[in-house]
C-alpha cells in the first residue's frame, strides 16, 4: 500500500470516529451531546435574553416617561381650602368651605417638624430623585405576596399622588406615579415639593394640611407646633382615623406609639434630634375634636361685612369662594358677646315672635347695631340680626330705611363749618335762638315745608336755643336750619363725615334736615366716630388684617385727615351731651356716673324705624330698630313693639346702647371728652313773657311768621312753662319747655319726607 492510500485509509477512519462514538464505544465523546431542555438554556441564552430584557424595559421606560405628561393642573381637591375668620385676639371664629384646608408657606412650619416627616417618610427625600426603586420594588414584593399595594412611596411621590392624581390603587396610576415624581423633581426644589406635600395630607378629623390639622388636633397654627406635636401628625396620616388617640382602640393606639417612637428614632439616626432630649419626649395627647366653627349666631353676619369690606378692596366673590384666605377681624369677642346679650336682654326677651293674634307687630321687628372704637376705626362688635337661618342679609349694613334725626348734628355741624348764619344774620351756635313752634313754615326756602313735632308740640317762648332745639329733637327748628345753611352745604358736610351719596338723596329739600335719605349703621357710626375723634375722618374697618398665599389685600385706612375743624367737632360732641345729660333730653336715658356720653335718637316717619346713636370717649355705638314685614318685606310700624306704645329712638335703642356701653367698658378706667376747642357762641335772650304759662290755644293752622331786622322769623309768642337747659361755661342759656297745642289736629296732606320725631 502506497502512502497515498495510507493516508486516505486514515481519513476514512477519521470521519468514522464519530458513528462510532455515537455507537458508545468506550472512550467517544457521546456523553458530551446536548440533549433536552439544556439545548434551549446556555448561558449565552440566558444572558442574552437577561439582556434583552433588560433592553426592552429601557425601551418601554424611555417611550413611558415620554408618553406620560406631567399634567399642567392639579386634581379637583387638591386646592380647595377654607377661609378662616378670627376673632382680634387671633382665636379662630369660623372656618368656611368645602374643604377644611388652609395651604402655608414652608416658612412657616417649624423646622424640626418638616424634619419629622421627612424621618418617617422618607430619609432620603433631599437626595433621591423622585422615586425610591428599592421602596417600589418593596412595594412590588409586598403586592406579590398578598401584603397590599401600599409601600415604598417618597414624599415626592406621595405629593403627586395627592395634587396630580387620585388614590386608585392601580398599576397604571402607580406607574403614572413614578413618571411624573421623577419629571416633579426635575422641574421643582425639594422644599417646595415638601410644602406641597405637607399642605394636601389628609391628618383625619376633617382636616386637610398641616394647618388645618394643628388647629383640629391641637388648637394651635400650624407655626406653634412643638416637635412632639408635629411628630404625632406625621405618624397619623398612615391610618388618620384608627390613629387618632381621641378614638384610637387599644391597637391603633398601640401602633400609633411604635410609629410616634420610630419618627423620633429616625431622627436620631439622621443627627437631627440630640439622643438625651429624645429620652423625655412623650406622645402628647390630642385635644378632643370639636365641630368646625360655622356660621351660627352673629358669626354669618360678621362674615358678610369682612366680605364686603373686601369686595370694596376688589377682592371679588369668586376669589373669596376660592379660600386660602386667613382673616382677622376687629371684632372683640368680649365686645361682641356684651352686644349679643344686650340685644337678647332689652329687647328679644320681650318680644313674642309665636303670638301672631295678640303681638303682631313683635313678628316685624329686626335689629341692628354696630359699634366702633373711634380713635382706630376698628368695628369691634355689630349686631346683623336673629341669624342667617331665618334673615339673611345683615341688619347692621341695610340701607332701605331712613336714619331719621341721628342726622340732625350733621346740619349743626355743617352750619358751623361754614359759618351760616340765621335769617337775621347772626351766626349759628348752640347758643343761636330759633322758633320752636309746631308746624312752622321755613323761611328762605323754594320748596314749601312746614314740619310737626313730635306730638305737635310747640317749644319755646316763642324761641329756644339750638341746644334745647336739639335736646328735644325739635323738627321746626332743624327744618329751618337746614334752609340756612342750605341743603347742599348739609350734604357735603354729611359727605365728609362719612355718609354715603345714594341715589334719591333729597338735595335741596330742607325735609333732608330729618334724616330722610338712606343709610346704614356702619355710615352713621363714621359719622358720630369723626366727631368723637375731633373732626379726623374716621372710616370703620371690619379687618385687621387677610392673608393668602397667592394675593395680597391692603385693609383700609381707617382713620384719615380732619372731615370737619376740632372746633365744629368738639362742639357738636358738647351739644351731644346734652341731649343726655339734660333731664328732658331725648338721649337721658343712657346717662350714667359711669362714663360721659353724647348722643342723639332718631325715629322716622310712621314709626318704622328707630335709632340711638352714642358715643363715649372710647366707643361709639350704632343701634337701630326696623319694622319689616316678614312676608312682603314692606316696612311697616313698629308702634306696638312688645306690647307697648310707640318704640322710638328713646325707647328699645337706647336701652340696648346703655346696656352695652356698660358691659363693653366695665373694667376700663373711662376717660372724658377733651372738648378744648368748643364753642358754645354768645348768649343771647328773646323778649318773652316774665311768667310763661301753658298755652291754651289751638294749633288749628300755621301760626303767622314775623320777622324783623334783629330776630329771626317767629310764629306769635304762645306762652310756655319754663325749663332751664344744659349751658355753656356756667352762663345762663334761654329756656323752653314744650308744650302740646290744644283742640283738633288739622287733616294736612303728607309731606314727602315729613318726619315726626323725638
Amino acid at each position: 500500500m502506497g502512502r497515498a492510500e495510507v493516508r486516505k485509509a486514515q481519513q476514512r477512519g477519521a470521519r468514522r470516529a464519530p458513528s462510532g462514538r455515537a455507537k458508545g464505544a468506550k472512550g467517544s465523546g457521546g456523553a458530551g451531546k446536548r440533549t433536552g431542555i439544556r439545548r434551549f438554556f446556555t448561558w449565552k441564552k440566558i444572558l442574552g435574553t437577561f439582556f434583552g430584557v433588560i433592553l426592552l424595559l429601557m425601551a418601554a421606560a424611555v417611550v413611558l416617561y415620554f408618553s406620560v405628561n406631567e399634567p399642567t393642573d392639579p386634581n379637583k381637591q387638591a386646592t380647595l381650602q377654607s377661609n378662616t375668620y378670627r376673632w382680634s385676639d387671633g382665636s379662630i371664629m369660623a372656618n368656611t368651605g368645602k374643604m377644611n384646608r388652609e395651604i402655608v408657606t414652608l416658612d412657616k412650619i417649624p423646622q424640626d417638624v418638616r424634619t419629622a416627616f421627612i424621618a418617617i417618610e422618607n430619609k432620603s427625600f433631599y437626595k433621591d430623585r423622585g422615586i425610591d426603586l428599592m421602596g417600589v420594588a418593596r412595594g412590588l414584593f409586598n403586592t406579590v405576596r398578598g401584603k397590599g399595594t401600599a409601600g415604598g412611596s417618597t414624599i415626592t411621590q406621595q405629593y403627586v399622588k395627592n395634587y396630580y392624581l387620585t388614590q386608585d390603587q392601580s398599576a397604571t396610576r402607580k406607574l403614572r406615579e413614578l413618571v411624573i415624581s421623577l419629571k416633579v423633581d426635575q422641574r421643582m426644589e425639594k422644599d417646595d415639593i415638601l410644602a406641597g406635600y405637607l399642605n394636601t395630607n389628609f391628618y383625619g378629623r376633617n382636616a386637610y394640611g398641616i394647618q388645618a390639622a394643628a388647629q383640629a388636633f391641637y388648637g394651635v397654627d400650624a407655626g406653634q407646633l412643638t416637635l412632639e406635636q408635629g411628630a404625632y401628625l406625621a405618624s397619623v396620616i398612615q391610618a388618620p382615623s384608627q390613629y387618632d388617640l381621641a378614638t384610637a382602640g387599644p391597637n391603633g393606639k398601640r401602633l400609633v406609639n411604635i410609629r410616634f417612637n420610630a419618627v423620633l428614632d429616625n431622627m436620631v439616626e439622621m443627627g437631627k434630634l440630640d439622643p438625651e432630649k429624645r429620652k423625655t419626649m412623650t406622645l402628647p395627647e390630642p385635644i378632643k375634636p370639636k365641630p368646625r366653627p360655622g356660621m351660627e349666631g352673629q358669626k354669618g353676619y360678621l362674615i358678610q361685612a369682612a366680605n364686603d369690606e373686601m369686595n370694596k378692596q376688589n377682592i371679588t366673590d369668586a376669589m373669596i369662594t376660592a379660600g386660602g384666605w386667613n382673616i382677622t377681624l376687629n371684632v372683640d369677642k368680649n365686645k361682641q358677646a356684651a352686644l349679643e346679650k344686650a340685644v337678647h336682654d332689652e329687647l328679644e326677651s320681650k318680644l313674642d315672635r309665636k303670638d301672631t293674634k295678640n303681638r303682631p307687630q313683635d313678628q316685624s321687628v329686626q335689629a341692628g347695631a354696630t359699634s366702633v372704637d373711634p380713635k382706630t376705626g376698628a368695628i369691634v362688635a355689630m349686631y346683623g340680626g336673629v341669624g342667617l337661618e331665618e334673615k339673611s342679609a345683615s341688619n347692621a349694613l341695610r340701607t332701605d330705611y331712613q336714619p331719621g334725626s341721628t342726622f340732625k348734628p350733621i346740619v349743626l355741624a355743617s352750619a358751623l363749618e361754614n359759618g351760616s348764619n340765621t335769617q337775621d344774620g347772626k351766626p349759628i351756635t348752640p347758643n343761636a335762638l330759633y322758633d320752636g313752634t309746631s308746624k312752622r313754615p321755613v323761611v328762605g326756602s323754594k320748596i314749601p315745608f312746614n314740619p310737626q313735632n313730635q306730638d305737635n308740640t310747640n317749644y319755646g317762648t316763642p324761641m329756644m336755643t339750638v341746644q334745647e332745639a336739639t335736646n328735644f329733637s325739635v323738627n321746626s327748628v332743624y327744618a329751618q336750619m337746614i334752609v340756612d345753611v342750605k341743603p347742599q352745604n348739609a350734604k357735603k358736610t354729611a359727605l365728609e363725615l362719612g355718609m354715603q351719596d345714594r341715589e334719591g338723596w333729597p338735595e335741596d329739600k330742607p325735609a333732608m334736615a330729618l334724616g330722610t335719605m338712606s343709610a346704614n349703621t356702619v355710615e352713621m357710626a363714621a359719622v358720630y366716630a369723626t366727631l368723637d375723634n375731633h373732626g379726623k375722618k374716621v372710616t370703620p374697618t371690619i379687618i385687621k388684617k387677610a392673608e393668602h398665599k397667592d394675593r395680597e389685600f391692603t385693609p383700609q385706612q381707617a382713620v384719615g385727615s380732619q372731615a370737619v375743624s376740632r372746633k365744629t367737632a368738639d362742639t357738636v360732641t358738647k351739644v351731644l351731651q346734652g341731649v343726655v345729660e339734660d333731664e328732658g333730653g331725648s338721649g337721658n336715658k343712657v346717662r350714667s356716673s359711669a362714663y360721659e356720653a353724647g348722643g342723639k335718637t332718631g325715629t322716622t316717619e310712621s314709626n318704622v324705624a328707630a335709632w340711638f346713636t352714642g358715643y363715649t370717649p372710647e366707643l361709639v355705638t350704632v343701634v337701630a330698630m326696623f319694622g319689616e314685614d316678614p312676608t312682603s318685606h314692606s316696612q311697616v310700624t313698629l308702634t306696638g313693639t312688645a306690647g307697648l306704645g310707640r318704640a322710638g329712638g328713646s325707647s328699645f335703642p337706647a336701652s340696648i346702647w346703655r346696656a352695652y356701653t356698660l358691659a363693653a367698658l366695665k373694667g376700663v378706667d373711662t376717660g372724658k371728652f377733651q372738648l378744648t376747642e368748643a364753642e358754645m357762641g354768645a348768649v343771647q335772650t328773646p323778649s318773652r313773657s316774665a311768667s310763661p304759662t301753658p298755652s291754651t290755644s289751638p294749633s288749628s293752622s300755621p301760626p303767622a311768621v314775623t320777622t324783623s331786622p334783629t330776630q329771626s322769623p317767629t310764629t306769635s309768642p304762645t306762652p310756655t312753662a319754663s325749663k332751664t337747659g344744659p349751658t355753656p361755661s356756667g352762663t345762663t342759656s334761654p329756656t323752653a319747655t314744650p308744650t302740646k297745642t290744644n283742640g283738633p289736629k288739622p287733616p294736612d296732606p303728607p309731606i314727602l319726607g315729613e318726619h315726626p320725631d323725638n
